[in-house]
């Protein structure tokens, strides 16, 4: 656990957040993925390590441990989540998103939030044809599950369907102690669903997106996600893009800190000195 207290904002429409806060200097809120939390999955680490930098906060997104919930959801709402947190941390914060909790990021900054910086890792949308693709209908299936008491199967059909990940990995992950924890928290994949949407680039509106933006990738990645780094960069404009030698999805903080803390402690948002490539500043295409 992050912090030396959970500390609470109350959102919009009512539910509570429950927070940490580590660190001081700039604000940045960390975003967590699908199934994760302040005490479960990368964030913890990478708080620990920009928190000689940074104010960083962490939190747990709704459903999820100290943070409530509300009867029916809407990406609307984890928005809000986020623009209550931003008030906590003194009206302004930078932002940072991995996966499915990169395209909750994203939505805020193109909400017109008071985002400072927004950075991202590795949003899975589709830029493409080749490669694995979620079904369209992912929401709705792990919706059935959950109504049928069936949160193992909802766990593994977001593992296998929807990341693309091989079966059997599941049936390794349901003899550790892992699976407890990822059914615990198997009811918010809905949630995760809704945010990724037709998983389409376009329809997230990165080119309204007006703050400093760094887009991460790793370059060991399967090739859709690496196409939709550099498609989700190419649409808002003046993105940076950096590609990282070595790295999957499941990013190591030792390689992903370093990149991050430059690019929210410059006074510009521009890392051009360390990226490997920087996208032009007028739009290349556009995203599909």
């Amino acid at each position: 656990m992050i912090g030396d207290s959970i500390s609470k904002v109350v959102s919009k429409d009512g539910t509570v957040i429950g927070f940490n806060r580590l660190g001081k200097g700039e604000p940045i809120i960390l975003v967590d993925g699908a199934l994760c939390s302040r005490s479960f999955g990368p964030m913890p680490k990478l708080a620990r390590v920009l928190s000689s930098h940074f104010a960083v906060i962490t939190y747990d997104r709704r459903g999820r441990g100290e943070s409530g919930d509300a009867s029916s959801h809407a990406v609307e709402r984890e928005v809000e989540d986020i623009e209550a947190l931003i008030a906590a941390a003194g009206g302004t914060a930078s932002l940072f998103g991995a996966s499915s909790g990169a395209v909750l990021a994203l939505a805020a900054a193109a909400n017109g939030l008071n985002v400072k910086k927004l950075a991202m890792y590795e949003p899975p949308l589709v830029a493409g044809a080749g490669g694995h693709r979620p079904p369209a209908d992912s929401e709705a299936q792990l919706t059935r599950l959950l109504a049928e008491g069936r949160r193992g199967d909802a766990v593994k059909f977001f593992i296998v369907d929807m990341v693309g990940m091989p079966a059997i990995s599941t049936y390794i992950m349901r003899i550790l102690p892992i699976w407890t924890k990822l059914k615990a928290v198997a009811h918010t994949l809905p949630y995760d669903a809704a945010l990724l949407g037709d998983f389409s680039i376009s329809s997230k509106r990165p080119g309204s997106v007006r703050v400093p933006t760094f887009v991460i990738g790793g370059e060991k990645s399967p090739v859709e996600l690496r196409s939709a780094v550099s498609a989700v960069a190419n649409a808002i404009p003046g993105a940076v893009l950096r590609m990282l030698k070595g790295q999957t999805h499941n990013v190591s903080v030792k390689a992903l800190a370093p990149v991050l803390t430059e690019f929210l402690g410059s006074s510009s948002g521009d890392c051009s000195k360390s990226v490997d490539f920087v996208v032009p500043k007028r739009r290349v295409g556009r995203a599909s």
